[in-house]
C-alpha cells in the first residue's frame, strides 16, 4: 500500500456536524453528542494549555 492510497478512501460521516439538523435525533442521541462534544472541548483545552505553556517557556528563555 502506497502512502497516497489512504487518501483515496471515502471518509466516514462525522459523528457530529456543526450546524447540522438536530430534529431527527432522539434525546439519547442528543445526550451522546453532547458528551462527545464535551470530550472534544476538553481535548482542545488541554492542547491549548500545552501550547500556551510551551510558548511561555520559550518566551522566558529568550527574554533572559
Amino acid at each position: 500500500m502506497s502512502i497516497g492510497e489512504e487518501d483515496d478512501r471515502p471518509k466516514g460521516k462525522p459523528a457530529h456536524e456543526i450546524g447540522g439538523d438536530l430534529s431527527a435525533l432522539s434525546a439519547d442521541e442528543l445526550t451522546a453528542r453532547i458528551a462527545l462534544l464535551r470530550a472534544e472541548i476538553e481535548r482542545l483545552e488541554a492542547e491549548r494549555a500545552r501550547k500556551s505553556a510551551g510558548r511561555t517557556a520559550a518566551e522566558s528563555l529568550f527574554k533572559r
